[in-house]
């Protein structure tokens, strides 16, 4: 399959900015655009409750700006293509998310998202800005192996975090409550991800990687690290037969447990292939006794054109299915 090289844009310097006007331009009940370049709630939540702070590279659409609204996050600050936020933006947004119950800074584990928000947090310490908080998010079992679980990447799984963690900051929860929930539902999910083609950046046309037309990657990054082996492509059952197993044993999960699902399409992948994809996988967790909760399928964390999906389980209990369950309101995210 070609790789999609033009993109439907003006210019390559206002790509970022045009896409945030048409986003709240869509919605804006939802969100509003600010002048520093912030995506926040158009209705702030109540004083008194943690703001929720995400800042990211943009290109994954619509993480994270589809994901800021009532429920949600306060604030996304979106960097640009694949690129992440500097910590001047960052203590701009949290600054923005302040509704005089501290603010959490969610932190996707890549290298320059990382770096970035701790230096965003030495600012604000500087400034006198105590009550911050950052918890930093991985999930892909891909990147390192189990037992180093801090040194893996942040990608679609993340998903269950944004929306539960924003559930359980509209209760009133602490700030160090909203943490601990953070890293409980992190703990909680693991994704592994696949590549049949790769995309073009935007801004520089560029193909991201190569791979070969009858061969998929196993393990591919959001912006197209490597993964664990390139096979030959194979059936949807045989590549759920391929990754599934490893994902139920990398928590591990076992019969009895509840989990949430998560098909995530990463650009290109039709909602035929996802529906039979997803055919696979609750037969292979019925028949390991792993009790499917909800599911959620379609593209929340995309690279662009990319044809590929990633595989998302997150372990629930009733706390978390009570979460999970509860209303939220962004422009890509609506009720549950």
């Amino acid at each position: 399959m070609a790789v999609r090289k033009q993109k439907l844009i003006n210019q390559r310097e206002t790509i970022l900015r045009d896409m945030l006007e048409g986003l709240v331009s869509a919605y804006p009940n939802i969100v509003r655009l600010t002048s520093a370049g912030l995506i926040v709630r158009a209705q702030p939540k109540a004083s008194g409750k943690v703001g929720l702070v995400i800042g990211n590279g943009s290109g994954h659409e619509p993480a994270m700006i589809g994901f800021v609204g009532e429920g949600l996050f306060d604030v996304n600050i979106p960097g640009e293509i694949f690129t992440a936020p500097g910590p001047e933006r960052i203590v701009a947004g949290i600054k923005a998310a302040d509704r005089g119950a501290g603010v959490l800074v969610c932190v996707s584990h890549h290298a320059g998202d990382l770096m970035n928000a701790e230096m965003a947090l030495e600012l604000c310490q500087a400034e006198g800005i105590e009550a911050v908080e950052m918890v930093v998010l991985y999930d892909d079992i891909s990147s390192a192996p189990k037992g180093s679980e801090v040194e893996r990447r942040g990608t679609a799984g993340l998903f269950f975090v944004w929306k539960m963690l924003g559930a359980y900051a509209e209760t009133g929860a602490s700030l160090v409550e909203c943490k601990t929930m953070a890293e409980r539902i992190r703990d909680n999910t693991r994704t592994l991800a696949l590549a049949l083609t790769s995309c073009a950046s935007p801004v520089t046309g560029e193909v991201m990687f190569d791979l070969p037309e009858d061969e998929m990657e196993i393990g591919m990054g959001v912006h197209g690290e490597v993964g664990i082996g390139r096979h030959k492509i194979l059936s949807a059952d045989a590549t759920i037969d391929l990754m599934l197993p490893r994902l139920l044993e990398d928590l591990p999960f076992v019969a009895g447990d509840d989990v949430l699902v998560l098909l995530n399409n990463s650009g290109s992948l039709t909602l035929m292939e996802l529906y039979i994809l997803h055919r696979r996988v609750a037969q292979l967790l019925q028949e390991a006794g792993v009790r499917h909760y909800r599911s959620w399928i379609g593209p929340y964390a995309t690279t662009q054109e990319m044809a590929g999906f990633a595989l998302s389980l997150c372990r629930v209990d009733d706390t978390l299915k009570r979460l999970w369950d509860a209303p939220c309101n962004g422009a890509f995210l609506k009720g549950v």
